[in-house]
């Protein structure tokens, strides 16, 4: 019979908890970590207060190349393949470390956040089964996230042709950026 380890297993515990704090789904959390979904859902009710989230993971890849989503899963995935690309880094973890570095963008700019850390978990997944790609604006030369099967010799991104719509939303106030830094800190 072989022992299990108490330090991998107290590894598995603070990521958990890491991705919990973010805001992951349970989802997410099984497919990351070796614990049970019943240690999971403990752990889950522990540190949120309240049970997780039921139901499928609601989202498509067409979530992430309509406008505002776009650019902000743009800005999150640049920063995930600068962090895959200059360090050891790898996996579930440079998953998080490039979700803290956006969340710390968003609040200093004062932005609305629009990607949650389950979406971003589920980006990778479909940049990585080649479902969607990067590819750079043909005016900023920036990298933006488009379908793979799509034309992409004349990309232009949503910044450079901002849809007349755009920025209709509300936008976030300095105590409402700090009272979110606050949540995904603790």
């Amino acid at each position: 019979m072989r022992e299990k380890s108490i330090l991998l297993e107290a590894r598995q515990i603070q990521l958990a908890t890491d991705l919990i704090k973010l805001g992951a789904r349970l989802q997410v959390l099984e497919a990351n970590t070796e614990l049970s979904r019943e240690r999971l859902v403990r752990l889950y009710k522990e540190i949120k207060g309240v049970s997780p989230p039921k139901g499928m993971l609601p989202y498509s890849e067409d979530w992430f190349t309509s406008w505002q989503p776009n650019v902000h899963s743009s800005l999150f995935i640049n920063i995930y393949n600068f962090i895959c690309k200059h360090t050891n880094i790898r996996s579930i973890d440079a998953i998080i470390k490039s979700y803290k570095l956006y969340l710390e963008h968003i609040e200093i700019n004062h932005l609305q956040r629009i990607l949650s850390l389950t979406r971003a978990w589920t980006l990778v997944r479909f940049l990585e089964s080649n479902v969607l790609c990067v590819i750079p604006c043909t005016k900023c030369n920036g990298n933006f996230i488009v379908h793979s099967l799509e034309i992409h010799s004349n990309h232009v991104c949503g910044l450079c042709n901002v849809p007349s719509r755009a920025g209709k939303t509300k936008k976030v106030t300095p105590s409402a950026a700090t009272k979110m830094k606050q949540e995904y800190a603790a």
